[in-house]
């Protein structure tokens, strides 16, 4: 992980010396002899497969308790706070070089008090702390390591500290001295700044030095939002600026509509471009599908090897919409992959999708504690030579740019050498043309290839897996699922959708109706957050686009008024992270930016708005109005911060429709009608099935609006609105496509 290169706040660089200079001046402690042998802390009765994997550390680890504070009050020690995940790379790192070591674990046992939170599990408590090590140092990322005082003030932090002085900042080793001393000699000093830091993050969180406009942003921040965008778009190897590349398919979903509503055929250039490198690149694992959590390169070709849920269903939505848009079967191709992947490693016995996998796994099933990042994924070119005929190894050995001497060249361990990540180095095209074969025999090669590949790296020891179960992680896989049920007419990918959302509904609601976070082994706990809401409003609503079942409309609608109970708050308009009933934190956070997914309330501004759409309940629209609103400042001044709120504001300018189909599910004209409906990507267009049967008569009730809207003489008929008002019925699919060609944003007065 990159070291912080300045220090943003006077309280960060004042911290910064004195406990740097702290640390100098003291004498290193004479640690108390640990416990030789293995001995498990409290972690050990924790569900979170991160506690679990420091419940035998020697250092003496709390979970985030009052148990931990009480402690720390009682005793007049710091709190040393340690956030990550359990597939973080150097997360494990730094617990094999500091956590492991006796020592260092010593010395935090006896001047501190150590408290182990999984950010997965407690999202709310991580952004409060990750903003405030972002205030001090300019620089975030996991491992998070944050000092507090007793009542929960943070005064200095980081991320990854090596165990001795390397560069820049002092090691772990001397950070600890340096803390303990500036505690104990320089209190004032350091609960003044404490409560500084403390003040800036509530003031931040505020943020009412901007005051909300007196409407949401006009249309030129699309136009600003695109050009920023453009400015970074790397046109060689797609993306967006230099190395580490992260995919942010967010991105792409704001550039997709942003090329319908403007005509904008350039927008479009930049999201197949950074789809197709990203496809071919080695971020895409192209034995086994699915994608790594970024590319360390400019060329997509080395990943950080991680895979998280989160990334595959958002970038499975950007391969459908550009398949929708295109109708490349490329991009259909990778999005099925995706889910096969999810499908066949990813997806738990009971329905629910599994967290993430580990970029690290064991070089040597023999040796099961040594450890090497992409270990799972890399190939000797002596390896593919055994496993193949000569024909094919020198084809795959082309085509995927294995060479003697390796491709993997970040490897500063130098234990990978001649160790070859795959990548599509050469197209289809361009092997064909090589070996002077048919294009379609070269690839009968590779497929043949890939698969015995894949069976050989079946019997490798896997990466860890985080097998918990996240509501909100699970909403944005269950809606992709739907999504690509319905474009690529694949009825096991809404089974899944479906399977997995009724695992939710069955094992993941309170008996009060309370939707609960994490899901890990038979138990459900923590009460869940504004984004476990939000996303599952999406993924009902997107059931419903697929499946016609209104009570995944109707569900939508609870979790929305749910999360307008708990988590509103009129002014600024908005929703807080956490419940009303929540733990109170130092601070109750509001999150708009988007980061690794979009925020929970881009998604609530978009769900309000469709929903408001398909039941008429205008409550809803007048609340993500006011929301953008109140946000207009902001996203005004750095839109591709939020680019799923401009999502939103796109549909709220609109020209925006709906479109009724009445009539019988098993006329052919309706199935043709929603078929085209399904293939085609109509981001401004929300669909509802008023159908002949006892689901139309259940719309009815969720959206009354649609009673009169029926089929006229048992015939099928499309009623389609804009601006509130409807036109006649068209009984044609032909007729039905025309409406659909209007005009640009620009030219709509």
């Amino acid at each position: 992980m990159p070291r912080p290169s300045g220090w943003r706040s006077s309280v960060g660089r004042v911290l910064f010396l004195l406990i740097l200079t702290a640390g100098c001046r003291t004498a290193g402690l004479t640690p108390v002899n640990p416990e030789a042998e293995m001995h498990s802390n409290r972690l050990a009765r924790e569900k979170s497969p991160y506690l679990l994997q420091h419940a035998h550390n020697p250092v003496d680890w709390y979970p985030w308790s009052d148990e931990a504070f009480e402690k720390a009050r009682r005793e007049n020690k710091p709190i040393f706070l340690s956030i990550g995940y359990s597939t973080c790379h150097w997360c494990h790192v730094m617990e094999r070089e500091s956590f492991e070591n006796d020592d260092l674990a010593a010395v935090l046992n006896a001047s501190f008090v150590s408290i182990k939170v999984d950010r997965e599990e407690r999202p709310d408590i991580d952004g409060i702390y990750m903003q405030a090590v972002m205030q001090m140092t300019g620089h975030g990322g996991w491992p998070l390591s944050v000092f507090l005082t007793p009542d929960k003030k943070p005064f200095y932090g980081g991320t990854y500290f090596p165990p001795e002085d390397r560069w820049g900042p002092p090691g772990f080793r001397s950070l600890l001295r340096g803390v303990m001393n500036a505690w104990e000699n320089k209190r004032a000093e350091i609960e003044k700044s404490a409560s500084g830091m403390t003040k800036a993050l509530a003031l931040g969180e505020e943020g009412q030095a901007h005051p909300p406009e007196s409407e949401p942003a006009g249309r030129a921040v699309f136009d600003r939002a695109f050009m920023a965008l453009e400015s970074v778009y790397d046109s060689v190897h797609g993306g967006f600026g230099d190395a580490p590349k992260f995919p942010r398919p967010h991105l792409l979903f704001f550039l997709n509509r942003y090329a319908r509503r403007a005509k904008n055929p350039r927008a479009l250039e930049m999201v197949e471009g950074t789809l197709r490198a990203m496809a071919a690149g080695g971020i895409c694992d192209q034995l086994g599908g699915g994608f790594h959590r970024y590319s360390t390169d400019a060329h997509w070709h080395l990943p950080h090897f991680e895979k998280m849920l989160y990334d595959q269903a958002l970038l499975a939505i950007a391969y459908l919409e550009a398949y929708q848009i295109t109708g490349k079967q490329e991009y259909a191709q990778t999005a099925r992959a995706i889910f096969d992947y999810v499908l066949r490693d990813m997806t738990s016995p009971e329905g629910g999708f599994y967290s993430a996998e580990d970029a690290d796994s064991a070089v040597d099933a023999s040796q099961p504690k040594r450890k090497h990042e992409g270990a799972f994924y890399v190939w000797m070119a002596k390896e593919i030579e055994q496993l193949l005929d000569s024909e094919s190894a020198a084809v795959f050995s082309y085509a995927y740019g294995i060479g003697l001497h390796g491709n993997v060249t970040e490897d500063p361990t130098g234990e990978f050498p001649g160790k070859n990540h795959l990548y599509r180095a050469r197209s289809l095209t361009e092997t064909a043309q090589h070996f002077k074969k048919p294009e379609p025999e070269i690839e009968s090669i590779l497929k043949e290839a890939r698969v015995k590949l894949l069976q050989v790296r079946t019997g490798r020891p896997r990466p860890h897996l985080d097998d918990k179960i996240l509501a909100d992680w699970n909403g944005w896989m269950i809606a992709a699922f739907a999504l690509g049920g319905r474009v690529l007419q694949e009825p096991r990918y809404t089974q899944a959708a479906e399977r997995a959302m009724q695992f939710i509904l069955r094992s993941m609601v309170r008996s009060d109706g309370r939707l609960l976070h994490r899901w890990r082994g038979g138990e459900a706990a923590i009460p869940a957050m504004l984004d476990d809401y939000a996303f599952l409003a999406h993924a009902s609503i997107e059931l419903y686009q697929t499946t016609g079942k209104t009570t995944y409309l109707a569900k939508a609608v609870h979790w929305t008024r749910r999360q307008i109970e708990l988590f509103w708050q009129e002014e600024p308009a908005g929703f807080f992270l956490t419940a009303h009933d929540a733990e109170q934190l130092l601070l109750r956070p509001k999150e708009w930016t988007d980061g690794a997914i979009p925020s929970g309330n881009s998604m609530a501004a978009v769900n309000l708005l469709r929903l408001g759409r398909m039941t008429g309940e205008s409550d809803f629209e007048k609340r993500a109005e006011q929301m953008l609103r109140a946000q207009s400042a902001a996203i005004t001044r750095n839109p591709t911060a939020y680019p799923q709120a401009l999502a939103a504001l796109d549909f709220l300018w609109g020209p925006t429709r709906e479109l009724v189909l009445a009539g019988s599910a098993d006329d052919p004209v309706f199935q043709r009608m929603r078929a085209w409906t399904d293939r085609t990507f109509l981001p401004d267009t929300i669909v509802l099935y008023h159908t002949a049967d006892a689901e139309g008569q259940a719309l009815e009730k969720v959206a009354p609006f649609v009673k009169p809207q029926i089929a006229p003489a048992g015939k099928t008929a499309a009623y389609l609105c804009e601006g509130r008002t409807c036109q006649a019925p068209v009984g044609e699919l032909d007729s039905l496509k025309q409406r659909f060609e209007f005009p640009s944003a620009d030219q709509v007065q």
